[in-house]
């Protein structure tokens, strides 16, 4: 799938996006997204900030930036921020290509981004480059399950629904953070082992 239908379906779920993930969440992966937004400090940076569900859970002093692709889900969160009078910069861009310089960050932060793009390691290395030495990683994403079966069905839905964007579901980043320039910190998988949650340290 090119990026500019990946971007046009995004759009199209953008007002919809919360009623469906909230009822995902609350039965398999609710406890994901405090988790890591709870351990992010100082200038922090989401990635697929999407339509701002991560906002309620960042401490009062974070200055905080959301980077999205899509319009239609930034305009979502703008509207979020301000019922929450939550003060954000909102970004459009790719994660594959930051429009940041350098050591920017303090913090960056994922929650379930990772899933849907093409090549993990290229957004590892461009959240690497934009932190500071000893900057924090925090993620939380769809991992392989720790169940067979569940595994199993995992992988069929994978076929199924967007075969280009292989193991969607059933990736780990993990595994790649310490190559992309990562000492992790801490991990723990939840929910029957659907989802991990990440902490690294870049070093």
């Amino acid at each position: 799938m090119s990026n500019e239908r990946f971007r046009a379906l995004w759009d199209g779920h953008a007002a919809s996006y919360d009623r469906q993930t909230l009822w995902l969440e609350r039965r398999l992966l609710g406890s994901s997204r405090p988790w890591v937004c709870s351990r992010a400090s100082g200038r922090v940076l989401e990635l697929g900030i999407g339509t701002g569900l991560n906002l309620p859970y960042y401490s009062a002093d974070v200055a905080l930036t959301g980077l999205d692709w899509s319009p239609r889900m930034l305009d979502q969160a703008r509207d979020a921020a301000a019922r929450l009078r939550r003060p954000v910069e909102l970004v459009p861009g790719d994660a594959v290509a930051l429009p940041f310089a350098d050591g920017t960050f303090d913090t960056v932060l994922s929650t379930y981004l990772l899933c849907s793009v093409a090549d993990v390691r290229v957004v590892l290395a461009e959240a690497r480059r934009v932190l500071v030495p000893g900057g924090r990683l925090l993620l939380a994403d769809h991992v392989a399950p720790a169940s067979r079966v569940l595994r199993l069905g995992a992988r069929l839905v994978e076929r199924v629904t967007v075969p280009s964007h292989n193991e969607y579901l059933t990736r780990r980043p993990l595994e790649g953070l310490e190559a992309s320039g990562f000492r992790i910190v801490e991990t723990e998988r939840a929910h029957w082992g659907v989802s991990e949650r990440v902490h690294a340290a870049a070093v």
